[in-house]
């Protein structure tokens, strides 16, 4: 087995299978999702024997317009990916850019719908040929942040070109003040994705969301069809974003983590190269070999076949996990 199994983080399996170990031996640090996920509201039986009802949709797109921003329409998702995948399809083939290095998944979508895709390294050399522009923000894996002001910038120019700027959110909800979910509306050219399970800590529920105006939104939503979320999320997301908007204790949370794990790492004598409130980038000088011995140690972290230098690091859940990863860090050759 390769090191390309670990190359989308959350390989846990993969891990196992090479380097030994049960499931609970491992300190799974690989993914950006918050390791501490709210208890599960309760639910109905209802919400598992039946279709999901409009009004359960509503309920969830009500929480979501209080947690996120009002906007004008959105759409809920089975994950935000299954929204990477559908969004390019809605555009016949064009030149489209991608701010990049980034999540791998944005421009295989977009070159799996035809689009002509430039990764390009800087906001301010966007070709005037590009019609579709893909920025992640905060950026995964380095946590660039881009400017809003040249966001909004940015969007104005691609929508009078009949253009659109797709800005992924996906780790943006502990720092909602930079978020431009609010503003995505009609005649804006923005379209904003949003992930539930990283900042939740329930990727596994399968739940995301697309801020845009109203257009743009009944033409995505085609792409999932009816009971595109199932009941059970519906429920859980609805409950739990209108008990987050209410009291912010897993912002609160989040960056606490963020600050253990930073002090961690650089306790261990690593180079914290970059860090939002769900991971940190490491940077040393060979860190495949990094990732390798604190694998045989069975603590799990993502490398990047495009980055030799890098390793992504996820929270550390609690004390107990950050005196496991300081001595692993200390035994490591």
């Amino acid at each position: 087995m390769t090191e390309a199994a670990f190359l989308h983080g959350g390989a846990l399996d993969a891990a196992m299978q090479r380097y030994g170990g049960a499931r609970q031996d491992w300190l799974d640090l690989s993914t950006g999702i918050n390791p501490v996920p709210p208890p599960l509201p309760a639910l109905s039986p209802d919400a598992w024997a039946r279709l999901p009802e409009a009004m359960d949709e509503e309920r969830l797109l009500s929480a979501a317009r209080s947690f996120y921003g009002r906007g004008e329409a959105i759409v809920a998702a089975p994950g935000s990916q299954a929204l990477i995948s559908a969004w390019p399809r809605l555009f016949a083939p064009r030149r489209a850019a991608v701010l990049s290095p980034t999540y791998g998944e944005h421009a295989a979508s977009l070159r799996a719908a035809g689009h002509a895709v430039l990764e390009i390294a800087d906001l301010d050399a966007v070709p005037d040929d590009v019609r579709l522009l893909v920025v992640v923000n905060p950026n995964n894996p380095d946590g660039r942040l881009s400017d809003p002001a040249q966001l909004r910038a940015l969007a104005g120019r691609l929508v009078r070109r009949g253009g659109l700027l797709v800005v992924d959110e996906a780790f943006m909800d502990a720092t909602p003040e930079q978020s431009l979910a609010g503003e995505a509306v009609e005649g804006s050219g923005l379209l904003v994705l949003k992930s539930f399970g990283k900042y939740f800590g329930l990727a596994g529920l399968r739940l995301g969301f697309a801020f845009c105006g109203a257009t743009l939104a009944g033409r995505l939503s085609t792409q999932f069809g009816p009971w595109a979320v199932s009941g059970p999320a519906l429920a859980i997301g609805a409950a739990l974003l209108q008990a987050e908007a209410q009291t912010g204790h897993i912002r609160a949370d989040l960056h606490a983590q963020a600050r253990r794990t930073a002090e961690v790492l650089q306790s261990g004598g690593l180079t914290v190269r970059a860090m939002t409130p769900f991971f940190c980038l490491v940077d040393h000088e060979d860190a495949h070999r990094l990732h390798q011995a604190l694998a045989a140690r069975h603590v799990l972290t993502r490398p990047f076949a495009y980055a030799q230098r890098w390793l992504r690091i996820g929270n550390l859940a609690d004390d107990a996990a950050a005196d496991r990863l300081r001595l692993r860090l200390a035994e490591r050759p």
